[in-house]
């Protein structure tokens, strides 16, 4: 079978201005970034707002291998099987970060038939939103180390200093730093840290802003740095909203692609679901939603990440109801968390979908199984899961969208609509935010990962004390944590028991409107494997692209 890029340059591509024509839009609306990708006018969400809203059905998965499960393909593969029955059909997924992009995984378009295009243009710059976002919290950190060097009349802590600085690459090198090094010219030296851009609080706010004004009041609200006697610093105090939000003033736009099938595509913001809240913008949700009868969109990692930040976070701040998800499991997956590669190992594995299921029951979401069909997996090894499924009365569809495109999820996707029909959502989340942040906490490590108990460290204590006094302890939580376990330690693989969570900080992010506590060793920096994706990735003289997948 051809790569994925060989299958996305083998497509005929049809203009954006048709794509948008069929999802709903009209050409005033569409702003046009070349022939086949375009950004969204905020006049078109003004004019469809009283539309109807579709279905809203959240692709969600277990435990991971390093490689991924297909879930962005599976999401793709879905939205055109959906169109192929003559649902009016579109999808929401993420922007793809160059981190994985030259690390591990590769490109975040999906793959083989069931792809977003122009796949190059997508995994790479795309319209400029990752720079964009990049910029706007570089441009906020060198307004607090300049204010600094002015003279620093807010008498800044500078060992409270809790703004990072980003880059949209995994470099590890620069998860400590020492900035401000030379003489008096070169501003005040002081300890730093980058994160990578996907996990940055303006990401977050990007993804959750409802319009302009929202955007940039949240912006206003970042927290910076704290003076000596534990006030907060804002970006508003560093007088840098306005300039912050004209640099995100298109980026705030959603992006409009296609699928190699044509089905109308929305891919906007790109937070990561360990380390951040892992899903598109709420605006290209309520796009969707008010184009389409059926908006397929997509969470990073497990259904004790992406989803539950997806059902807790972000269905709570744009008033959303999911109206079915979709479990992706794969072979591997399930044998990674058997610890094994035979029919014993996938039969152990299925613990850890047994505890992702039940994870989604605790919102009264229903839920289907999607098996996504992988070139190695063997007939004997699907029927162990769909004999599981079976017994415990879950619908389940093998799929493979990877090689035959919106034809090879007809199953799942008729499957789908059924259960939507006939088995009404009964959304709730899963805490009252109200509570107390420690009862915020513990119902997401007790009921959706199964720990035992959670620690928290004397930082962490000094954390929850501060978030008090500023009167943050009522928003949501956003759990920085290991995709590959249920627990904080990756190597706890299936479905662990007797285990803790330990807490070693809070973060505030009072912009984005919820606290990351950062658990176990989860890192906001990535680092490279030691065989990187790009060193596959080439171009030739007439710039065509290469290894990049």
């Amino acid at each position: 079978m051809k790569s994925d890029i060989e299958i996305a340059k083998a497509t005929k591509i049809q203009n954006i201005f048709d794509i948008a024509e069929k999802a709903g839009l009209q050409k005033d609306e569409v702003i046009p970034w070349g022939n086949y990708k375009a950004k969204i006018s905020p006049a078109a969400l003004e004019r469809i707002k009283n539309n109807k809203n579709g279905k809203l059905i959240l692709v969600t998965t277990i435990n991971p291998t390093p490689r991924g499960e297909g879930k962005t393909t599976v999401t793709i593969g879905l939205a055109q099987a959906l169109a192929k029955l003559g649902k009016k059909t579109m999808l929401g997924i993420r922007e793809p970060s160059l981190g994985p992009i030259m690390g591990m995984k590769g490109g975040a378009t999906g793959g083989g038939y069931s792809q977003v295009i122009p796949m190059e243009d997508i995994n790479l710059h795309f319209t400029g939103d990752m720079h964009a976002i990049t910029s706007a919290h570089n441009l906020l950190a060198s307004l607090l180390d300049n204010h600094i060097h002015h003279g620093d009349a807010f008498h800044i802590d500078q060992r409270y200093i809790v703004w990072s600085r980003v880059l949209d690459i995994s470099d590890r090198a620069l998860r400590n730093v020492v900035v401000g090094l030379g003489g008096p010219k070169d501003g005040v030296p002081h300890s730093d840290t980058f994160a990578i851009t996907p996990a940055s609080e303006i990401m977050a706010i990007l993804c959750l802003s409802k319009d302009l004004n929202d955007l940039k009041e949240r912006l206003s609200k970042i927290i910076v740095a704290y003076t000596y006697d534990n006030k907060p610093i804002t970006a508003k105090d560093l007088k840098g909203v306005g300039a912050m939000t004209v640099l995100l003033k298109d980026a705030i736009k959603p992006n409009l692609v296609q699928t190699i099938e044509g089905v109308p595509a929305l891919i906007h913001g790109g937070p990561f679901a360990n380390i951040a809240h892992g899903t598109s913008s709420l605006i290209a949700a309520n796009m969707g939603l008010k184009l389409a009868d059926y908006f397929v969109t997509e969470a990073g990692f497990g259904s004790e990440l992406g989803a539950e930040k997806f059902f807790d976070i972000v269905c709570r701040t744009g008033d959303l109801k999911p109206d079915a998800a979709v479990m992706v499991v794969s072979i591997r997956a399930l044998k990674r968390n058997g610890n094994g590669n035979d029919l014993e190992s996938v039969r152990a594995g299925l613990s850890n979908l047994d505890k992702h299921l039940e994870n989604i029951s605790f919102f009264g979401v229903p839920a289907i199984v999607g098996i996504n069909h992988f070139t190695e997996d063997k007939d004997e090894e699907i029927e162990i899961v769909e004999n599981y499924c079976k017994s415990k009365n879950i619908p389940v569809a093998v799929l493979d969208v990877w090689q035959q495109g919106g034809e090879g999820g007809i199953e799942l996707a008729g499957k789908l609509v059924n259960l939507i029909h006939n088995e009404p959502s009964n959304f709730h989340y899963l805490y009252d935010i109200n509570k107390p942040i420690k009862e915020k906490i513990d119902a997401i490590a007790k009921k959706l990962y199964g720990a035992d108990r959670v620690v928290y460290t004397v930082e962490a204590e000094k954390d929850i004390e501060l978030c008090k006094e500023q009167g943050l302890d009522k928003l949501p939580i956003c759990v920085a944590k290991t995709q590959y376990s249920l627990s904080d330690d990756s190597g706890l693989l299936g479905r662990p028991k007797g285990f803790k969570i330990t807490v070693r900080k809070i973060k505030f992010s009072a912009g984005a409107g919820f606290l990351v506590p950062m658990t176990g060793k989860i890192t906001t920096m990535p680092g490279l494997p030691a065989k990187p994706t790009s060193e596959k990735i080439d171009i030739d003289s007439k710039e065509n692209i290469s290894g990049l997948y």
